[in-house]
């Protein structure tokens, strides 16, 4: 396969979606948006060139060049800007033009994998199963429920919707196709269902800017409950079946109030809640699963702290649960006479588990002590079990504990039934459950096994499978197979590797070409998850890889700590060791290894082409953070405050010219 086959063959297979935690790629320079290089003798005219008009940026003695800073432009009408743009990508139309062909072929082949008349496992909500619809040529959803019959059988994992005539009718709550209408962009960020079921509130974004408008409609009608509210993040909760919760963003878009809407009234009149005036520090609520309580934290990239409502007496108020302490971070969650707390601290980097008597916050029991190899992600709470996924040697697991009936004291944990899974790397997540019922959800994915919902009985063991994604076509997950391999950084530390291969295509003998995946920030874990697009790749020869470097959360709180601030430089050696550890054993050579990352991977793949160039046959960035340090130092780009506890702040000169000796576009 060609070169410029490789690079259509990228731009169509998105190997992983991550968010963009940093706005700011939005407005550096002109260069970050152009990382994937790929040179060609036979191209006709030669790509454009942007002027230089030179610009010093001076800084404790040291002089930095940008002759390219006049290509920030953040009203995006700047006509020299918008002129070189356009040139470039005609450009790009124009260096691409003779792979059309393969990439409609692509295209099409991808499309022809997705069953496009599909719906979502069905999620049981009081006496209803809601769920999402797809429609064959429609872009977007309908979100629709039933009526169950025998609702007051209690839940089992051998449930199913009935669908046939004599089923209870289908109920279409929203149409997003029809909403979406007349519309350049539409999203729906938030789909919440009141607690007696009888009213949605959801939110709505037609700008793509992530700043969404609030609507409650009664489910039955489709008629509207009020005015709408405006100017929201999607974070919104249902206080009882009449008040909303909501959080609204300050000027640079850091989540900073929470608000109390009451159903009927004046948006201008609604109770703010809460105030974050700490710039390092953005708000998130959610309710329990208890739906007794709505739980506010605010949170720096090292420090979280909550306070809660009572959702019967909204009128007296948040109350401080547990206290603002720098390095500490708590998350709570609500079970009858008690709170969860799960916290982490220096000494406590993994986590551990605490309980108190919702009357006496101050007094806790540990529930889970810190463990050194096993963090803690987060837990789950019904009537009368706790379930906890945690992380171990670099996978995820589930652990499913027995509770005391609600009133009983809860002193200490016994036994523990853990979920088996069958790949030797995979990713598994708890989903939406309800919390009065014995049955636990959660989704399974591997490289090779496509995305599936188990129900899992927690009183007897039994899981069901109630859903695998389908992928049409001849798609055989025996065909294809997944490993796990460690290379060795170069101060010693063993870093893991995600494979995928389909067995009768690769030799193994150096001849097959390779696309090494990496990220490696925020604590974030590219979990080996299933995407039907990648089989494209696969399915050519190719073998896939995931490196898990230092920076990211796969191994723990300590590998995110040891690849981040002073420590950064651990994540592109430890990409580098993958790269080297992947040629050595001959999954690929220099000539055939390809390697890709997204946003602040995108960093990763700048600083490790600037580190070893010799390493790497093709790079594949997408919206880069490669201008980090002027970026950094520059405090009106909405989140750089926050982003100073991830990366540092420049504005000192210890971390300005460790950021500097990393920073792609400084090198």
């Amino acid at each position: 396969m060609s070169s410029q086959r490789f690079s259509s063959l990228f731009r169509l297979i998105n190997c992983h979606q991550i968010p963009h935690y940093h706005p700011s790629l939005l407005t550096t320079t002109g260069r970050s948006n152009l990382c994937a290089l790929m040179t060609r003798a036979e191209a006709k005219r030669n790509p454009p060139v942007a002027k230089k008009v030179r610009r010093e940026m001076k800084m404790f003695g040291d002089v930095r060049v940008d002759d390219y800073y006049w290509l920030r432009d953040d009203s995006r009408t700047n006509p020299d800007v918008i002129s070189y743009l356009k040139e470039e990508n005609d450009y790009a139309k124009h260096i691409m033009s003779d792979v059309n062909g393969f990439e409609g072929q692509l295209f099409a082949e991808i499309k022809g994998r997705i069953l496009e008349d599909d719906i979502s496992a069905p999620v049981r909500k009081g006496s209803y199963y809601y769920y999402s619809k797809n429609m064959k040529g429609k872009e977007y959803v309908q979100y629709c429920r039933r009526h169950i019959i025998n609702n007051e059988l209690p839940a089992s994992v051998n449930d199913v919707m009935p669908t046939g005539s004599d089923a209870p009718p289908e109920h279409v709550i929203l149409d997003e196709n029809v909403k979406a209408q007349d519309k350049s962009y539409y999203e729906i960020g938030a789909f919440n269902v009141s607690p007696d079921n009888k009213l949605v509130a959801y939110a709505e974004d037609i700008k793509g800017d992530e700043i969404y408008s609030v609507y409650v409609i009664d489910v039955e009608t489709g008629s509207p409950v009020g005015n709408p509210l405006h100017g929201l993040t999607s974070n919104i909760g249902w206080v009882g079946n009449d008040t909303l919760a909501y959080v609204t963003m300050d000027e640079i878009l850091r989540p900073d109030k929470v608000w109390l809407h009451k159903l009927g009234c004046d948006q201008s009149n609604d109770q703010c809640l809460y105030h974050e005036k700490d710039d390092m520090f953005s708000l998130n609520l959610f309710v329990s699963e208890s739906k007794e309580y709505i739980f506010v934290d605010s949170e720096s990239k090292t420090t979280q702290f909550s306070l809660y409502l009572d959702t019967s007496k909204p009128e007296k108020g948040l109350k401080i649960l547990t206290p603002r302490l720098s390095g500490v971070d708590t998350s709570v969650s609500h079970h009858g006479d008690h709170f969860f707390i799960k916290r982490r601290s220096d000494e406590m980097y993994n986590s551990e588990l605490l309980v108190c008597n919702k009357n006496d916050i101050n007094s806790t029991t540990v529930l889970l002590s810190h463990r050194e190899s096993v963090k803690i992600n987060d837990i789950k709470l019904f009537k009368d079990h706790l379930v906890v996924h945690e992380r171990e040697d670099g996978l995820p697991k589930i652990t499913v504990y027995k509770l005391p009936p609600i009133g009983g004291a809860i002193e200490r944990l016994q036994g523990g039934r853990v979920i088996d899974f069958i790949d030797p790397v995979y990713s598994a997540e708890i989903e939406a459950s309800e919390y009065s019922s014995d049955i636990l959800r959660f989704s399974y994915s591997s490289l090779r096994t496509p995305s599936s919902i188990y129900d899992y009985d927690m009183k007897t063991g039994a899981s069901v499978l109630k859903k695998i994604e389908t992928v049409l076509g001849d798609f055989d997950l025996s065909n294809y197979t997944t490993e796990r391999k460690w290379a060795v950084s170069s101060d010693g530390t063993k870093v893991p590797i995600s494979l995928l291969y389909r067995n009768s295509l690769v030799k193994l003998d150096s001849s097959d070409p390779l696309l090494l995946y990496g990220y490696g920030s925020y604590e974030i874990c590219i979990d080996p998850i299933f995407k039907a697009s990648r089989l494209s790749l696969v399915d050519r020869g190719f073998i896939f890889a995931i490196a898990h470097i230092r920076g990211g959360g796969e191994m723990g709180r300590k590998w995110y700590e040891n690849g981040k601030y002073l420590k950064k430089s651990n994540t592109f050696t430890d990409f580098i060791a993958c790269a080297e550890y992947l040629i050595e054993n001959k999954y690929c050579t220099k000539e055939k290894l390809c390697i890709h990352g997204r946003s602040a991977g995108g960093l990763l793949i700048g600083a490790v082409l600037n580190m070893r160039p010799d390493l790497f046959k093709v790079a594949i960035s997408n919206v880069p953070f490669v201008d980090a340090l002027t970026t950094m130092l520059d405090p009106t780009i909405p989140l750089t405050t926050s982003e100073w506890e991830e990366w540092g702040d420049p504005r000192t000169e210890q971390y300005y010219f460790y950021m500097k000796s990393y920073s792609p576009v400084d090198n």
